[in-house]
């Protein structure tokens, strides 16, 4: 199992990283599109988003540790997305009610 992880090419490691980081970004643009009922949209994301996982689905399925760096890239995609997406609602400032005495 040691020998398995000796022989991890760092490039191709970033690059699992970096194709899944994408691939969950665009998923989640695709689940917007879709909650808004936008066709094209999410069609559009729906082909980038296979178009993306296909890289770390070859990658990992030739060598198993490569899981690890897709499921790393997979979280920090789409954490990075619901950030991007996350629109903090507008303070509501209410009229302070003063008790009565």
């Amino acid at each position: 199992m040691i020998e398995d992880f000796a022989s991890i090419q760092p490039l191709l490691a970033l690059g699992v990283i970096a194709s899944t980081a994408a691939t969950d970004a665009v998923y989640v643009l695709f689940t917007a599109a879709v909650s808004s009922r936008r066709r094209v949209s999410a069609a559009s994301w729906s082909a980038v988003w296979y178009l993306l996982s296909s890289f770390a689905v070859i990658t990992y399925t030739k060598h198993w540790t490569y899981v690890l760096f897709a499921a790393l890239g997979s979280w920090l995609g789409a954490y990075a997305s619901m950030t991007l997406l996350h629109k903090s609602p507008a303070p509501v400032h209410a009229p302070l009610s003063r008790p009565l005495d």
